[in-house]
């Protein structure tokens, strides 16, 4: 069965440690791990890294689990100044959180102290690992973009980063510049040498300002205070859908409504030039003026003129497309245009720009 090991960094000799006597004592930077997620069946380890930094040669006396489903491991005597550890092991046969403890006797304490793990034994863990194909530096992900798509106000949707370690050393990984309407968790926020985390990002739509296209961007870290880099971005779009209780039943036979000449643009061959335009037709075939309230690009490479944001009933604008062959190649994301409008059966509408 796989185990998952998460490893306490041992205190500096300048530091503090709650664990001291006079002639003997013995160091630790935390008695209390979390280990965060883990599956049923899937026994997950704390190790305790610790010195002896006493003048005399360290006795471990007892170490007991406070139940049969933790088993425990540690040597028995610790040289001056030597390093060792104490590793618990939960056998994760109970769904939900758990906090195992275990007891520890030794000549280098005045009296007994616990050692804690506690975290969460869930039924539907899935194990990501081979699916991180974006790399940013040691930390490997599986997207590097969010998209929360027809929003409407009040929605709180939720989506996730999946996160790995392929560096030697441990993390803290977060997200930096969020806007008051995202908040993002990471958990297990202690990320060790071969692991994986899930970063949670929620959308707060009530504080979104604007219909239509929203766009951010966050930047990852992975650890708490590094610098913004640039290819270290995730970009994070959102469509908040207008609302549309005005074209309730009643008045639905008064409502505008959009005919497009085509939702599809093909790109994908500029005939050698740098540039390429082409036309999408606009009609209102409703029975009240058709207004464009934002128009708005996900990408890059792209730029759109309308000949008229309103139109009447019966009348046509013209939407004009043009591509720039070079920053179209660069894009990582797929390449569309946004129109939110006021016809009820069309709020948002997505023109896609195909490439290949």
């Amino acid at each position: 069965m796989k185990k998952l090991t998460v490893i306490l960094l041992s205190i500096l000799a300048s530091q503090l440690s709650p664990l001291q006597v006079n002639a003997q004592r013995l160091t630790v930077k935390t008695t209390t791990v979390d280990v965060g997620a883990t599956g049923y069946e899937q026994p997950v380890t704390a190790t305790f890294e610790m010195r002896n930094k006493g003048l005399r040669r360290l006795v471990i006396q007892s170490v007991k689990a406070d139940c049969g489903c933790t088993q425990v491991e540690y040597p028995k005597e610790v040289g001056i100044g030597e390093r060792f550890t104490i590793k618990m092991t939960f056998d994760a046969r109970q769904l939900g959180h758990f906090q195992k403890m275990c007891l520890v006797k030794t000549n280098g304490t005045k009296k007994p102290f616990y050692l804690t793990m506690k975290g969460v034994v869930k039924s539907d863990m899935h194990d990501y690992s081979g699916e991180y194909p974006i790399a940013m530096g040691d930390l490997l992900m599986d997207k590097d973009g969010l998209e929360f798509d027809d929003v409407n106000k009040g929605d709180v949707p939720v989506q996730e980063i999946h996160i790995f370690n392929n560096g030697s050393k441990a993390m803290r990984p977060n997200l930096m510049h969020l806007p008051p309407y995202l908040q993002a968790i990471t958990s297990p926020d202690h990320l060790l040498p071969g692991r994986s985390a899930t970063i949670t990002v929620k959308l707060l739509s009530e504080k979104l300002r604007d219909y239509g296209l929203t766009k951010t961007t966050l930047y990852m870290a992975h650890n708490p205070g590094d610098k913004v880099k640039q290819e270290h971005a995730i970009e994070v779009a959102t469509v908040l859908l207008p609302d549309m209780k005005q074209f309730e039943k009643d008045n639905k036979d008064l409502a505008p409504k959009l005919q497009m000449s085509t939702a599809d643009v093909d790109f994908t061959d500029f005939a050698g030039k740098a540039k390429k335009s082409t036309t999408v037709d606009l009609q209102n075939t409703g029975s009240s003026a058709l207004k464009i309230t934002s128009l708005q690009l996900f990408t890059a490479g792209l730029k759109v003129t309308l000949s008229k944001s309103e139109i009447a009933p019966g009348q046509t604008a013209h939407l004009k497309i043009t591509g720039t062959a070079e920053e179209l190649k660069k894009l990582r994301t797929r390449p569309r245009i946004l129109m939110i409008t006021n016809d009820p059966d069309h709020a948002k509408v997505v023109v896609n720009i195909k490439l290949k």
